[in-house]
């Protein structure tokens, strides 16, 4: 009985302790002359980088960054407009214009779209593209596509032909969107 009781009181203890190491030490502050100077606290409390060990500071106001902790991830800070980083209309457009192949991989948030081989409307042959939307900007830049047959690459002029009809649809798209 004696020994089940010291384990349990050992076993809390030092999951006390160390809750309080990974809080900086504020789950035992009950004053004194660190409660006093919160500037004092403040400077003495460092801030460190993930994956590194040394302190970081703003070495012109002399401060400290607040310090960041595990539940950070589990917080909902981040504004989720910014976490797409494509545009929405070379986007739609792609999706339309490669409509007759069948989409393997979609990944909105990377901006990559990967189909399967298909046989376009009144084709032949069996196309497959890969599709990167690079930047959230309406722009030439942002689009990339590979084409590829069974037999290997298209030609730059085919490849370029679908980028053409990507962007103008897009543009299209941003119109229409706009009248309304």
């Amino acid at each position: 009985m004696i020994t089940r009781t010291l384990l349990k009181s050992t076993a809390i203890l030092g999951l006390c302790l160390s809750l309080a190491g990974c809080g900086g030490g504020k789950l035992f502050s009950w004053g004194g002359a660190s409660a006093a100077n919160p500037d004092q606290r403040a400077a003495n409390q460092l801030e460190h980088t993930r994956g590194y060990n040394e302190p970081v500071a703003d070495d012109t106001n002399r401060t400290i960054a607040k310090k960041s902790s595990v539940w950070d991830l589990f917080g909902n800070k981040g504004d989720p407009n910014i976490t797409v980083e494509v545009n929405k209309y070379i986007w739609q457009a792609s999706l339309e214009v490669l409509d007759f192949l069948p989409i393997q991989e979609v990944d909105p948030f990377s901006g990559v779209i990967v189909t399967g081989y298909g046989t376009p409307p009144g084709g032949g042959r069996a196309y497959k593209a890969t599709v990167y939307v690079t930047d959230p900007a309406l722009d030439a830049r942002s689009l990339k596509v590979s084409i590829q047959t069974r037999g290997g690459a298209v030609s730059p002029d085919t490849q370029r032909a679908v980028e053409d009809a990507i962007l103008t649809r897009a543009r299209q798209l941003r119109i229409r969107d706009s009248k309304l």
